[in-house]
């Protein structure tokens, strides 16, 4: 009876249009008096739920994508991309899908993909000879590798979620491998899409030309290269590695590039302040959340259900796939990690999964919940950018979320896609 009340009164609150973060606090109020549990005792839950220094990351990350966004990096990194993969039949999708795997590992945010993207690529490749709806499911489909390439503020949630016992590090260097996995399934089906439909070949760019698109466009790879290997070198932790890349991003952004003019830095940082502030409120509830859970015992009994099913680790894992698929639709990304994560990761450790594999199935299931319907974030921001109605992307992105799901079964099924290269690297 107390999970049902806890759960019960989270979901009637979502229901009736109250916003996810203020859903979560007023669900963990309302079970801390049904228990009659002191309320003194969730607030000092929501107090120590935002004060963890590994948190101070999230912001920077950010800010960092923020000013690679809105600096003119998107624009670059497309014409990086033509250089290397344009001439190819189907090429502006490649370079969509190449330009999206270079701009993730700069913003690490799906949704700042997809805008700085799909602005600069949508209206040029329908320009080309695609049509419009293929461009923006390219795009959209695409932008699902910045959850996964670091850095990914949705990691640091995961860690944050896990209690603190997963390293950043080591799912920074999960995601690496399934984001370029995703990235070469997502062009093999861009490839055999173009051959079908005879999308047409680009143009080889002179080697003068080409040259100096890859000098002008390195300026912005640093950034991942400073995010990267500061981390892994030992010389930053990962909330140093963002504080500098941040430095490195404005000092590109306004003395490089010199795209983005002075007067509108105020009005991007309070967009990032924001965003973060919703983060942190969301982060705050949702450790009264999870602390009222497990004042119920709510992940053992979701344990002792699952395993009651039965004990193949293949067909739990299969199980909460589907789950994760489903409610992915419903909910944003943030505030399931948080909710869910608590709750399934003892029924996995159980099965001998390791936990910075199991972020990685987590994170590719609610990276396609992004581009789902009906509450897909990511694909009304392809729709606004495109102008096209929701349906019509819906129906080109079919193949595209079969892609996405063959790349979900190859990590949740093969362990190896995840961990080999964190365990390579001693995390």
């Amino acid at each position: 009876m107390d999970a049902f009340v806890l759960l019960g009164s989270f979901f009637v609150l979502m229901m009736i249009g109250m916003p996810v973060a203020f859903s979560l606090g007023l669900a963990a109020l309302i079970g801390a008096l049904w228990i009659e549990l002191p309320l003194d005792a969730v607030m000092i839950q929501l107090a120590a739920g935002v004060n963890k220094f590994s948190l101070l990351a999230i912001p920077f990350f950010v800010l960092a994508g923020t000013i690679m966004a809105e600096g003119g990096m998107a624009r670059r990194l497309v014409a990086f991309a033509g250089v290397l993969v344009g001439f190819i039949r189907g090429g502006l999708s490649l370079v969509n899908i190449m330009a999206s795997t270079f701009f993730g590992a700069i913003s690490g945010s799906s949704v700042a993909d997809t805008a700085s993207i799909g602005s600069v690529l949508i209206p040029e490749m329908e320009r080309k000879g695609y049509p419009r709806d293929f461009a923006t499911a390219v795009t959209i489909s695409g932008s699902v590798q910045a959850i996964l390439i670091p850095p990914s503020h949705n990691a640091v949630i995961y860690s944050l979620a896990a209690g603190g016992s997963v390293s950043i590090a080591a799912l920074f260097m999960a995601g690496v491998v399934p984001g370029l996995l995703m990235g070469l399934t997502l062009a093999i089906l861009c490839l055999i899409i173009a051959k079908k439909k005879n999308y047409p070949k680009g143009e080889v760019v002179p080697l003068k030309q080409a040259l100096k698109i890859c000098v002008d466009a390195a300026w912005g790879l640093m950034t991942m290269v400073i995010i990267l290997g500061g981390i892994l070198s030992g010389v930053f932790t990962a909330n140093e590695s963002a504080s500098i890349a941040v430095l490195w991003a404005f000092f590109v952004t306004m003395f490089i590039y010199r795209d983005y003019k002075w007067r509108d830095l105020p009005k991007l940082v309070h967009r990032t302040v924001k965003t973060v502030t919703i983060v942190m409120i969301l982060i705050g509830f949702a450790a009264c959340f999870g602390y009222l859970m497990t004042l119920m015992q709510i992940p053992m009994k979701v344990t002792a259900f699952f395993t009651g099913i039965s004990d193949n680790k293949f067909v739990i894992l299969m199980m909460i796939n589907v789950m994760l698929l489903v409610l992915g639709c419903l909910m944003d990304m943030s505030p399931l990690i948080l909710i869910l994560t608590p709750i399934l990761l003892p029924v996995v450790t159980l099965l001998g999964v390791d936990p910075v594999h199991f972020g990685m199935i987590m994170m590719v299931n609610l990276g396609i919940g992004l581009i789902t319907p009906p509450v897909g974030t990511v694909l009304f921001v392809g729709s606004a950018v495109s102008k096209l109605k929701i349906g019509i992307i819906t129906r080109a992105m079919k193949p595209f979320y079969v892609a996405l799901v063959i790349v979900l079964l190859m990590v949740t099924y093969i362990p190896a896609v995840s961990l080999w290269l964190p365990r390579a690297m001693g995390l």
